[in-house]
């Protein structure tokens, strides 16, 4: 089965920095567009980055337009998603994922493997 491992999440003060990894087990992984969507507390699960499969074209959501930058390294079977500028809004558990149906890249049900997520917290 696919397998998805976030890593890079932490705790850090509002203005400061974070780069997300995802590793995944897929050896067809450059095929798929990979997503990043995050879930606060008492928040439904959002859409916030995702790229395509040769990492050519990338997805934001506004809410993280210049701040975030999702990338990937198909080499490493890794997408990353840096974030700059943190908020403490940005707080919630980041999970990455892998897109395997057509439609919106910030919906969740076009998304068929997750990973367990990491957590991010934001300090003001």
């Amino acid at each position: 089965q696919v397998q998805l491992v976030e890593s890079g999440g932490g705790l850090v003060q509002a203005g400061g920095s974070l780069r997300l990894s995802c590793a995944a087990s897929e050896r067809t992984f450059s095929s798929y567009v990979m997503g990043w969507f995050r879930q606060a507390p008492g928040k439904e699960r959002e859409g916030v980055a995702a790229i395509s499969g040769s990492g050519g074209t990338t997805y934001y959501a506004d809410s993280v337009k210049g701040r975030f930058t999702i990338s990937r390294d198909n080499a490493k079977n890794t997408v990353y998603l840096q974030m700059n500028s943190l908020k403490p809004e940005d707080t919630a558990v980041y999970y990455c994922a892998v897109k395997v149906y057509s439609g919106s890249y910030y919906h969740n049900s076009q998304y068929a493997y997750w990973g367990q997520g990491t957590q991010v917290t934001v300090s003001s």
